[in-house]
């Protein structure tokens, strides 16, 4: 089975939750092999997104930020029930856009709030909590795309999927991704704009 595409796996696993099957060791096993999938994920986001958070004096690392997701999903799954690859991850997405709003909103609350995040951070020693607010505008546009085109920004700009790739996962064709994923980029840095007095776009994920 570790032969086979992890797309593959994934959606065994999601058909097998959709059965009678006990959920928790299924959903164990989905995640187990997703892992390095979502390990990408994490690392698109903070490397290409938010390298601010990397740095002191928060010093995120891609694994915490991977156990914190993951933990989501645990939670998640418990309830919701992807019936495809394509559902599963853009839920994923979803609860790591969550997740670093999350971050972020307790680190600005201050020191206090800070100290709710169950060792996964150091207390920032200022203001500067690592996502800024235009940090999180970004993440906000994002999640305001429609559903198609945020789809094709997650599958393409987050998990590093090739536009062949992302289209046999969405069963389009590779134009259809294109221009998906155009009109959300193009979207998003006319929302964006003033964020780059230059004119030049956002650095975007």
């Amino acid at each position: 089975m570790n032969d086979e595409p992890t797309s593959a796996v994934v959606q065994r696993y999601l058909d097998e939750l959709a059965g009678d099957a006990p959920a928790e060791p299924v959903v164990r096993l989905l995640i187990d092999r997703a892992v390095r999938r979502l390990h990408q994920l994490c690392a698109a986001v903070l490397h290409r997104g938010y390298p601010r958070l990397t740095r002191p004096p928060l010093n995120l690392h891609v694994d915490e930020m991977l156990g914190a997701v993951v933990e989501r999903l645990l939670k998640a799954l418990r309830e919701a029930r992807p019936a495809t690859v394509r559902q599963f991850f853009a839920l994923a997405g979803q609860h790591l856009r969550w997740e670093l709003n999350d971050l972020a909103r307790r680190l600005d609350e201050g020191p206090r709030a800070a100290e709710g995040l169950d060792g996964l951070l150091p207390a920032p020693a200022d203001s500067d909590s690592g996502l800024t607010s235009e940090g999180r505008r970004m993440i906000a546009a994002i999640d305001g795309l429609t559903e198609e085109e945020r789809e094709a920004f997650d599958l393409v700009r987050i998990q590093g999927m090739t536009h062949p790739e992302a289209a046999e996962l969405l069963g389009v064709s590779v134009k259809t991704v294109q221009r998906r994923l155009n009109r959300g980029l193009l979207l998003l840095t006319g929302q964006l704009r003033d964020l780059r007095p230059d004119d030049t776009p956002p650095d975007l994920i």
